[in-house]
């Protein structure tokens, strides 16, 4: 396949070395130069050529960003101050590179947690008004009755946070298990539902954002595939539109 030409001049831009009208007088000069030789104003150059100014070569390759899914186990604690807690996040994947979780799961809980580099995609996911699907599987310490299904839906008051929880989907695996879908993160949100209705937890497991899946075993992490991202993508950007505020 052949090689993706551009301008020289948009090639120095791209790399973040200078602006174009800038890389047009150091092309004038004859301070850049391809391959060694100095070129003409307009020269096209590819990711093959070598590229200097001043004999410092330029890289426009951009570095990729890292998403990540992860399954937190209980007792990690989703937080990037590494002094403060020992039992953190990124001392225990201990990644290559500086990434950061997208969001939080409180230490007695589990599941899946989503980690980048890309401050742009946390900015875009934990936007609340975009509704985005968070599902858990909750256990709790006594049977679950309707009621405590159809108040769980349709939203609980909460003093403590001075808001209504938004309405959301439950529904009953079995006498003490439920699942529930919610599009919004307050803080222990599910925990301080489940305490409005004098019920507690016993264990709870996040096994999806949005379109990622929770697939590993406790402790572990992968990339997101491809596929995943694309989705991923189309959902923040539907929910962009869909979602926007009223000016």
């Amino acid at each position: 396949m052949a090689a993706h030409l551009v301008r020289l001049n948009k090639y120095l831009s791209e790399a973040g070395y200078c602006s174009r009208r800038k890389a047009d007088k150091l092309i004038e000069a004859g301070r850049v130069t391809i391959n060694d030789q100095i070129p003409e104003m307009g020269t096209k150059v590819s990711s093959n050529d070598v590229v200097k100014v001043d004999d410092t070569v330029i890289s426009n390759e951009k570095e990729k960003f890292v998403y990540l899914a992860f399954h937190k186990p209980i007792g990690i604690v989703c937080t990037t101050d590494t002094r403060v807690e020992k039992d953190n996040i990124i001392d225990y994947i201990n990644y290559p590179k500086r990434i950061f979780p997208i969001g939080r799961l409180d230490k007695p809980s589990e599941g899946l947690i989503l980690l980048t580099d890309d401050g742009d995609i946390v900015n875009k996911i934990l936007r609340a008004s975009n509704h985005h699907e968070k599902e858990y599987v909750v256990t709790v310490d006594k049977p679950i009755s309707q009621t405590f299904i159809k108040r769980m839906s349709k939203g609980i008051y909460l003093k403590e946070l001075q808001q209504k929880t938004r309405p959301c989907k439950v529904e009953i695996i079995d006498d003490t298990t439920f699942k529930i879908i919610l599009t919004q993160g307050l803080n222990r949100q599910i925990r301080r539902m489940v305490a409005f209705l004098d019920y507690e937890v016993q264990s709870l497991k996040r096994i999806r954002i949005m379109n990622i899946q929770l697939d590993l075993p406790v402790g572990s992490y992968r990339e997101l595939t491809e596929n995943e991202f694309t989705t991923l993508q189309q959902l923040l950007s539907d929910s962009a539109k869909t979602h926007k505020p009223h000016s």
